[in-house]
């Protein structure tokens, strides 16, 4: 489903600025072609500037629809166009490519990122190698080794690269909500963030779009 005149876009920029790595902007669809929405200037949701875009910009963005869906997409600027009010020209996705996430849930993909972790009363710490990576949560295998239980809490930093060539590092605290034992001897450990800055995530959802994006261009 696409979004529709008038729909609020919430925008994620791509590019070397880190302000405008998360989803910062926001705009409006004011008119519709056949194979693009011409859309409003972005505009900063903490300044209130305006975001000047270029031609060719790639952009993450998700809409609101019913019951709280959140209706993720990625596009590009193909052009502008010149009126009472300058609008940006972007291309519509293909609609198999909108990904339908309900509030609250997240997107998900796997992923062999470097996670450290600290648990327990000692405060031990080990590194290891994530599976997969989300919104909402993680999962990463251990060795017998290091002994983990379910509900257990622990602060993790993980280390995420972009495709730009930087680098963050993304703190939060976790519950451990499923350990699964795997045939190779290891460990998979899966969990949710219990605490988790916005701005944080908002990393880690960006990684996501982008090794997505990875995969569909492979595919």
């Amino acid at each position: 489903m696409f979004p529709k005149i008038n729909d609020v876009l919430y925008i994620q920029v791509a590019g070397s600025d880190h302000k405008d790595e998360l989803f910062e902007f926001k705009s409006r669809i004011a008119e519709e072609e056949s194979q693009n929405f011409l859309i409003e200037i972005p505009m900063s949701q903490t300044s209130g500037r305006l975001k000047r875009l270029y031609l060719g910009e790639e952009l993450s963005i998700f809409f609101m629809s019913e019951g709280g869906i959140k209706n993720y997409f990625n596009t590009h600027v193909t052009g502008f166009k010149e009126d009472v009010l300058r609008m940006v020209r972007i291309q519509k996705p293909d609609p198999d490519s909108i990904s339908k996430i309900q509030r609250r849930n997240y997107l998900r993909v796997q992923a062999s990122l470097e996670i450290a972790v600290k648990h327990g009363v000692n405060e031990s710490r080990f590194v290891a190698e994530t599976h997969d990576v989300g919104g909402g949560g993680v999962s990463f295998q251990i060795q017998e080794a290091h002994h983990l239980e379910e509900g257990e809490s622990l602060s993790c930093w993980i280390l995420v690269p972009y495709r730009n060539g930087t680098l963050e590092h993304v703190w939060f605290q976790s519950e451990v909500i499923r350990i699964q034992e795997m045939e190779n001897g290891r460990r998979l450990i899966m969990l949710k963030y219990e605490k988790i800055a916005d701005q944080e995530r908002q990393k880690l959802i960006k990684y996501c779009f982008e090794r997505q994006l990875e995969f569909r261009e492979k595919s």
